[in-house]
């Protein structure tokens, strides 16, 4: 069966260039004009993914991302914007966008884009149905903080996280790697599955968002501690910290 794609651009020419070459690539492709007709077909279509144009009538796109998140809708999001300007698409990260693409880009790009997302996301799905013999032995315990890749669940102080599919994949990786100092480009590379041409700040953002969730004192961390020049590392905690 053919994945579905919701493409929410008020722009005609953009709309019928990205489905004529989402549905080349064998996607089925639903659209919408503008954001309140997006949000609406969002619930009502529940695609596998969103590509949302940041400038929208009625209901802009951080809006929109603001609204499907509040109502714990994880469909994953790809944020289209036509003004490079960091503070929205920051923003937009920060309120559940799993990614984001600056106009003009390319349809091909765009496509590339969509089937990464789609792939991170079955693999997670297939990760929650491995057996449960499994569960042991790869659950990642770090401190008060436990990670269990395959029930797609992470706990603090015996709280369940709520994380988005991107904050999950983030925590995961550095829990794999505990002790490890690992870059920004490094965390790019292996997260987002693409070379972001250097824009680190994807990392920066998400990295808050976790520290959010497992620190008690985000200014001053004791999980995920930040190596000044360097990157980051989740470690054990000190138990004089």
């Amino acid at each position: 069966m053919s994945k579905k794609v919701l493409v929410v651009d008020d722009e005609q020419s953009i709309v019928t260039l990205l489905q004529y070459n989402l549905e080349q690539a064998g996607f089925e492709v639903v659209t919408a004009s503008d954001g309140e007709e997006g949000y609406n077909k969002a619930l009502e279509e529940n695609p596998d993914i969103i590509i949302l144009d940041l400038m929208l009538p009625s209901m802009d796109g951080i809006e929109v991302c603001k609204q499907l998140r509040q109502q714990k809708v994880q469909i994953p999001i790809l944020m289209l914007t036509a003004k490079d300007d960091e503070f929205d698409k920051v923003l937009g990260l920060e309120l559940g966008a799993d990614d984001y693409l600056t106009k003009p880009f390319s349809p091909r790009e765009v496509v590339a884009r969509v089937k990464a997302i789609l792939r991170r996301v079955t693999t997670t799905v297939k990760q929650q149905e491995r057996p449960e013999v499994e569960d042991n032995k790869n659950k990642i315990t770090i401190g008060q903080l436990i990670i269990m890749p395959e029930h797609y669940e992470a706990y603090f102080a015996g709280e369940r996280l709520d994380l988005t599919p991107k904050e999950f994949e983030l925590l995961v990786y550095l829990g794999k790697h505990k002790g490890r100092v690992l870059t920004r480009d490094q965390l790019l590379s292996a997260v987002w599955n693409y070379d972001f041409a250097g824009d680190t700040r994807i990392v920066d953002v998400h990295i808050s968002h976790l520290r959010e969730k497992v620190e008690r004192n985000t200014k001053k961390p004791i999980y995920i501690k930040t190596i000044r020049g360097l990157g980051y590392k989740l470690e054990e905690p000190k138990l004089d910290e």
